[in-house]
């Protein structure tokens, strides 16, 4: 017996983001306008930034769900914040993206305390049906905004500025910033998930009663863990307005909340990259199935039942199985 072919050959060290599958996905992503240079360049590059701003939203969901184990059906609530933002300060006159950002920040993170306070002390069932009564009650009263279109929503007169230039305005530009922030909540939450702050919120997930007797609270660290999430989409947010140059009520429904679920889901529960991947197949097979018929819920949602039924930790399993990948496949 051979036992130099039974021992497989260890990786050398440097070779080792070359294998990461988060590092291909964000050349594929970066390669995307050229693509849009072939023709519908317009086309391309819009679906592309919603694409990119929806899988911050799922990145952030994904934070708290793989690594918290908290299921929110109120997430989208901080898409709103950070949208709104983006319209109140443009009404009162400020374009500024960074003050836009950083109030979108702020205000998403003080509510993401104050809900979370009161969210955390329930589980199971409980935790899931508060996050949504939250949301719904930040819906209703952006719904009650008269003064920013209502339920009908408001357009913007401009995309925001940075320091005081429209570099914002070109779609290109628009895409490549929405990029930069993706790459950027990536290797955040992907650090985070690595410092002792992370492990302790995985031993949270898998079992709260040995945490407490360690010594540690719970509770603390699963409300930083909100916050930050909150943050993140409140970024998400930001984008999202400047996107579509256009805010509503609609984006933090608790249906919109549903699809940020869905894309984690089927991107891989716990992965980070696998939310970004969950996106983009969700968003893409809503843009197909669309253009086939009006019913293309129905589809969309026979096609999910059968992806829940037979992927193992969603499409971030199957790339991780294919690229032979067992452990550390999942994050940077």
């Amino acid at each position: 017996m051979n036992l130099d072919a039974a021992i497989p050959t260890p990786h050398p060290r440097w070779t080792a983001p070359l294998r990461s599958p988060a590092l291909w996905l964000f050349v594929v992503l970066a390669l995307v306008p050229i693509a849009g240079k072939f023709g519908a360049e317009s086309y391309v590059l819009n679906l592309g930034a919603r694409v990119l701003v929806f899988a911050v939203a799922a990145l952030s969901l994904d934070f708290i769900l793989g690594q918290g184990a908290l299921i929110s059906f109120g997430h989208a609530a901080y898409l709103g914040i950070g949208a709104y933002a983006v319209a109140m300060l443009s009404a009162w006159g400020c374009q500024d993206l960074l003050i836009q950002l950083a109030a979108a920040i702020g205000a998403a993170a003080v509510f993401a305390l104050l809900t979370g306070a009161v969210s955390l002390r329930a589980r199971g069932v409980y935790y899931i049906m508060s996050t949504l009564a939250f949301g719904q009650m930040l819906y209703f009263f952006a719904v009650s905004l008269s003064a920013f279109g209502g339920d009908d929503g408001v357009t913007l007169s401009a995309r925001s500025r940075i320091f005081g230039a429209p570099l914002l305005d070109s779609d290109i530009a628009f895409y490549y910033a929405a990029l930069m922030v993706l790459i950027g909540g990536y290797a955040l939450t992907a650090r985070l998930v690595e410092s002792r702050f992370g492990r302790v919120l995985g031993a949270v997930r898998q079992n709260p009663l040995r945490v407490r007797a360690v010594g540690l609270r719970p509770f603390g660290y699963q409300l930083v863990a909100c916050v930050i999430a909150a943050a993140l989409c409140a970024t998400a947010g930001v984008l999202l307005a400047n996107q579509n140059e256009f805010v509503s009520p609609a984006f933090m429904t608790w249906q919109r909340s549903g699809d940020l679920l869905v894309m984690v889901i089927v991107g891989g529960i716990g992965t980070l990259w696998g939310a970004i991947l969950g996106a983009i197949a969700y968003l893409m097979l809503e843009e197909v199935l669309s253009g086939f018929s009006e019913h293309w819920r129905l589809i969309l949602g026979a096609l999910l039942i059968l992806a829940a039924l037979t992927g193992r930790q969603g499409l971030a399993g199957l790339v991780n199985r294919g690229l032979g990948l067992r452990n550390g496949g999942n994050r940077a």
